[in-house]
C-alpha cells in the first residue's frame, strides 16, 4: 500500500524464526523499547519465548516494512483468545494489535500512524471483525497519541499481569469514516 502524504510503500509479512529472530532479539533490546515490551532477555530465552508466540494460534506476527526495509513488529491476535478477552466483553471476531519500531532511523519520522492505518485495514478485511483493540501501556504517550488519531477511543485503565495499561477501541465504523473523510 502506497501512503500517500509520506509516498512510503508499506508493507508486512508474516514473521520467520529463521530469518527474523536475531533482528527482533536486537530490536527487543533497543533502549526505547525495553521499557514497554520487557522481553530483553538472553539470545536463548528469546528465542524459546519467540517460537512459542509464533505456535500460538490465536495471534500472527509481522514483520512491517518501508519501501521493502525491515523496521517495526507487529503483533495482530484474536482479543477473546488473548489476556484482554478476560478485560472486557471481547466479541468473537474482535482483533487487537501489538506494535513497536524497531529500527531507530525510522523513529520520529511520522510513520506509526500511517504503519497502523495499513494493519488496520488488513484486519478489517475480515468482514467478521467489528472492533479492534489495543491496550498500550499506560506511559507511552507517543503510542497512546498514534492509537487515538487513527480512531482508537479510550475506554479505561487496566491492570494487566505485565503493566498499567489504556484500553482503547475503534470501530469498523469509526475507522471506515476516518478513511472516507480523509480521502
Amino acid at each position: 500500500m502506497i501512503q500517500q502524504e509520506t509516498n512510503a510503500v508499506i508493507t508486512f509479512r508474516k514473521v520467520d524464526f529463521e530469518k527474523d529472530a536475531v533482528l527482533l532479539h536486537q530490536w527487543h533490546h533497543e533502549p526505547h523499547v525495553i521499557p514497554f515490551w520487557h522481553q530483553n532477555f538472553p539470545f536463548s530465552q528469546y528465542a524459546k519465548h519467540l517460537k512459542g508466540l509464533l505456535s500460538d494460534r490465536h495471534q500472527t506476527l509481522w514483520i512491517g516494512m518501508i519501501n521493502g526495509e525491515e523496521m517495526s513488529y507487529w503483533e495482530t491476535y484474536w482479543a477473546k483468545d488473548d489476556i484482554i478477552g478476560r478485560y472486557y466483553g471481547a466479541e468473537p471476531f474482535d482483533q487487537g494489535v501489538h506494535l513497536l519500531i524497531g529500527d531507530t532511523s525510522y523513529l520520529g519520522k511520522g510513520l506509526a500512524e500511517p504503519m497502523l492505518q495499513s494493519i488496520m485495514k488488513q484486519m478489517f478485511s475480515d468482514s467478521r471483525t467489528a472492533r479492534l483493540v489495543a491496550e498500550p501501556d499506560s506511559r507511552n504517550a507517543k503510542m497512546i497519541h498514534v492509537f487515538k488519531k487513527c480512531g482508537f477511543v479510550p475506554q479505561k485503565e487496566l491492570n494487566l499481569p505485565d503493566k498499567q495499561a489504556l484500553f482503547l477501541i475503534c470501530t469498523r465504523e469509526d475507522f471506515e469514516r476516518r478513511l472516507t473523510s480523509d480521502l
